[in-house]
């Protein structure tokens, strides 16, 4: 089964890495290879937690898959969990742990386990998969620089 993690520094708090990561209706504006996002379903859990159902269409050159997953916030642990619903996949979980680190800064823990229901389709799209989720990590920090920069010419 394919998997990837990173941790990243960031200048950022964890706060605003949390907020960022749990806009998913923003995705399609900066992360590579999201075409669509459609959140289904919003609930506010009993426990604080904040839980949504999205589906996320992706899509490059002649290859355009949607899948749905369920996406719980905690904000009170820092956490984000993304658990996999329907779609091209037999499996995908992805998690995000923020922590300040300091001097308005974080560290952001991003893992993500998948493997696809068809071996045909893994061959077909699994180059395109793997390079997204790699660069997840990447694109929400290049994010939150770009809004940091936005809000400091506006300031």
């Amino acid at each position: 089964m394919p998997h990837f993690s990173t941790t990243r520094r960031v200048p950022h708090t964890a706060t605003a890495m949390l907020e960022l990561v749990a806009d998913v209706e923003r995705y399609p504006e900066f992360l590579p290879y999201c075409q669509e996002l459609e959140v289904l379903r919003r609930v506010d859990a009993p426990d604080g937690r904040h839980i949504l159902t999205a589906r996320m269409t992706i899509g490059y050159k002649m290859i355009h898959e949607s899948f749905t997953s369920r996406v719980t916030v905690d904000r009170a642990r820092r956490r984000i969990l993304v658990e996999y619903i329907d779609g091209p996949f037999r499996h995908l979980e992805n998690r995000w742990l923020f922590e300040d680190s300091g001097e308005g800064g974080s560290k952001v823990d991003f893992s993500i386990d998948y493997s696809f229901r068809s071996r045909a389709f893994e061959i077909l799209a699994g180059a395109v998969f793997d390079k997204l989720f790699r660069k997840m990590a990447e694109s929400f920090e290049e994010r939150a620089d770009a809004l940091e920069r936005s809000r400091r010419a506006q300031a």
